[in-house]
């Protein structure tokens, strides 16, 4: 079984509008409900964990899963203060026959079945897979007064995106290991590459963004209304 954790416990404090920005709509649908779409309607996936800041627990109950009907969607759990916390909250709720686990951020609504699909092999073929697209610009990385410390060759670098997809066994014990030790990190993939596991990279879209500021707004309702033409 195949299981997917979309995550929409964040607050999205740079998007200022006053609400969560997942419930903003995006050509009249919910954004958050746009996410959960693509799942609810990918063949590789069988069921989905919808994880929810506890304020808003019932908010998306009556706003998005009553009134759009997603069926794949058999457990509404409670998030953490953090994201590393919210999908270990996820985590702990997969049953006993997941094999392999996708986790999403609920703000990236312009995600694909296709690419989800493809994560999902890739799990199985790899163990621990990530979404993401080759750089477009040069990158630096540079110290605390911001002069330059390095130029990785462009090449090389590549923009991490969800979803991120993990045999369930691997996600777990990496999830395990990081709560025992104090890790805290934003990305699912670093916490398995702790562990010495390889991550492979499974080319994305560059339509797939993140939904942070209001101008994200702008481009995914761009994007979305030339799909639907």
């Amino acid at each position: 079984m195949n299981t997917a954790i979309i995550l929409a416990a964040g607050k999205g404090t740079r998007m200022n509008a006053g609400i969560n920005k997942l419930f903003m709509l995006l050509n009249n649908k919910p954004l958050l409900a746009q996410t959960l779409e693509a799942f609810n309607n990918c063949k590789a996936i069988d069921n989905i964990i919808l994880v929810a800041g506890r304020e808003e627990l019932q908010l998306c109950k009556e706003q998005i899963l009553d009134p759009y009907g997603f069926d794949k969607v058999d457990k509404l759990v409670c998030g953490g203060s953090e994201r590393q916390q919210s999908v270990f909250n996820g985590i702990k709720e997969l049953g006993e026959n997941c094999s392999v686990v996708a986790i999403h951020d609920g703000a990236r609504p312009i995600i694909t079945e296709d690419v989800i699909e493809r994560c999902i092999e890739g799990a199985r073929v790899y163990g621990a897979v990530s979404a993401g697209v080759p750089a477009k610009e040069t990158i630096k990385l540079i110290n605390e007064e911001s002069f330059v410390e390095y130029t990785p060759e462009r090449g090389r670098v590549w923009i991490t995106q969800t979803p991120q997809a993990f045999k369930s066994d691997i996600l777990k014990k990496a999830h395990e290991i990081a709560a025992a030790e104090g890790i805290s990190s934003t990305d699912d993939a670093s916490l398995v590459e702790r562990m010495g596991i390889k991550v492979k990279m499974i080319e994305g879209s560059y339509e797939n963004i993140k939904v942070t500021t209001p101008e994200d707004i702008i481009i995914a309702e761009t994007i979305i209304g030339k799909r639907t033409e």
